[in-house]
């Protein structure tokens, strides 16, 4: 039986894929300090998220069948501290959340955790991530979505069903004492970039453990000409390249490995149009949450984000040059992929080539074809089978050949 859990449900684009590594490598050490992890491969709190909420998922959610009784199986059967972190958690509904609390042993002590960053940086990431999930979606059009107070559209009730800080608690934590709440707020830009990872250390209580932080899943930022080529990339190669080809092709080697280490090009932010309306929201939520009495690691008050250092740039009518740009390293990652592919290709045709040749040589060795001859004619003859069979099984042979 756990001591205790903590659940951490999000939010997305808060530092939750490197938290997510890092606890993923270091689970034998986390286990000599008391801590479960329990996962067999990165994507097993994915899986558990995928069958909680009962979400279709590209066939995913085939495969996620039973898994989040079986990660609460495992977390209820530690006697110590366990953690399970997955972002879209924070899209569950109340009754899923009761699902996953009643699911764990009722004296258990769970604690939320909700990492949290200013909707001026949140927005134009969701639709970046909307982009490199083949979402052929404007900006313009994407925010228009967001903006409507029905939220009818899939794309606004996933938006607000992820990103409602208070919402999200409410649902989550209704039944949690505050102390047991735990806020980790993304610092403001210009603070220190570990200063995250700072207040994550505190709330999981992982100081002191000497963890291997050197891991390399990131959920990498493009800027507004590169959002803007892999959109156009969309809308070409959408109708004829399947999604299994689509993610290692466009999403992880052009987005993540290619165009998101590109440094000198604008960011992508919110259009200035609609920077007076996210204040007013941002802050009615710290309003909101500064009485509750939650445990808060950073200041409240960074949710209200601040203003861009740079001019804004349309993401929808970028400049042409700096796609252009972009296009040219697209354009050299996909032919070094094209040649590393070949030259594969190539490695494993010779050494096919090699094994075809040592088996005909085996075949033309005498002892073969002697052994050839005798098995073709024990076969002819029901005595001959016979013996052939008690042959196999005293060599403890399920082959039919000799």
């Amino acid at each position: 039986m756990s001591r205790r859990v903590l659940l951490h449900v999000g939010t997305p684009k808060t530092g939750t894929s490197y938290l997510q590594d890092v606890l993923f490598r270091n689970q034998r050490l986390l286990r000599r300090h008391g801590m479960l992890y329990p996962a067999k491969r990165h994507d097993a709190h994915f899986l558990a998220a995928l069958d909680l909420m009962r979400l279709p998922w590209g066939g995913l959610e085939h495969e996620a069948v039973g898994a989040w009784d079986r990660l609460a199986g495992r977390v209820n059967r530690w006697d110590g501290t366990a953690v399970i972190s997955h972002e879209v958690l924070a899209n569950a509904s109340r009754a899923q959340v009761d699902r996953a609390l009643s699911s764990l042993d009722p004296d258990t002590e769970v604690h939320l955790v909700l990492s949290v960053r200013d909707l001026a940086r949140q927005i134009p990431a969701e639709w970046q991530e909307n982009v490199k999930h083949r979402r052929e979606l404007s900006y313009a059009r994407f925010l228009e979505q967001l903006r409507d107070p029905e939220r009818k559209s899939r794309i606004a009730s996933w938006f607000w069903g992820v990103q409602e800080i208070p919402e999200i608690l409410d649902r989550w934590g209704a039944d949690l004492p505050p102390e047991r709440v735990h806020l980790v707020i993304v610092p403001a830009p210009g603070l220190p970039p570990n200063l995250l990872w700072e207040r994550f250390l505190d709330v999981f209580d992982l100081r002191g453990i000497d963890l291997d932080l050197e891991g390399e899943r990131t959920n990498a930022s493009l800027g507004a000409a590169e959002t803007a080529l892999v959109r156009r990339i969309n809308l070409k190669v959408n109708s004829v390249l399947e999604p299994p080809d689509y993610r290692p092709l466009v999403r992880e080697l052009l987005a993540h490995q290619t165009l998101s280490l590109r440094s000198d090009t604008a960011r992508l932010t919110l259009p200035p149009d609609l920077r007076g309306w996210v204040t007013e929201l941002s802050r009615s939520w710290v309003e909101e949450l500064e009485p509750r009495g939650y445990d808060v690691h950073g200041d409240l008050d960074d949710l209200v984000g601040a203003e861009p250092s740079a001019d804004w740039v349309d993401p929808d009518h970028p400049d042409e040059a700096a796609v252009a740009d972009a296009g040219v390293d697209a354009i050299r990652a996909l032919l070094l992929e094209s040649a590393r592919l070949t030259g594969e290709r190539d490695r494993l045709q010779a050494e096919l080539a090699d094994a075809l040749h040592q088996l005909e040589r085996a075949h033309l060795r005498p002892t073969y074809r002697a052994r050839h001859r005798i098995v073709k004619r024990l076969q002819r003859s029901r005595p001959g089978r016979g013996l052939l069979r008690l042959y196999r099984w005293a060599r403890g042979r399920s082959s039919r050949s000799a």
